[in-house]
């Protein structure tokens, strides 16, 4: 799990990455955060497309940056929107973040700032992963 100074620094830098979001269509704005296991924190926003399906969720940018900068192991990720609630991710990205870990902590921030803590493994149970392809 991550320090409180870990879950701070998450919390900012998730308000940060949903406020870039592109979100014409639905306007529900998304931000991602990763913080690796060597203490890099990677952001991501969703970015909608007029042709729906092009579009790609806050935290399959993240994982797509991260991936291309060389990490592949993450300490957690952070999401938001900005809604009052909490809100989890969408089933595709969750089985996306599953490829990197199904232990990995997802803290999934309310818009002012509050937090829920579950795993992947909670998220998504029974999941699917690299080791059922052997």
């Amino acid at each position: 799990m991550c320090s409180i100074e870990e879950i701070d620094k998450l919390r900012d830098l998730v308000i940060q990455a949903r406020d870039k979001a592109y979100a014409p269509y639905s306007n529900f704005r998304v931000g991602a955060v990763l913080l690796t296991e060597n203490g890099h924190y990677i952001t991501g926003c969703n970015v909608e497309n007029a042709s729906y399906g092009a579009g790609i969720c806050a935290e399959r940018t993240a994982l797509v940056k991260a991936v291309s900068e060389g990490h592949k192991k993450f300490k957690a990720i952070a999401v938001v929107t900005d809604k009052e609630e909490v809100c989890s991710p969408c089933g595709i990205c969750r089985q996306f973040i599953r490829e990197f870990g199904p232990k990995l902590p997802v803290y999934m921030f309310t818009a002012t700032g509050k937090y829920k803590l579950m795993t992947l493994e909670e998220l998504l149970p029974l999941s699917f992963g690299p080791e059922d392809l052997q």
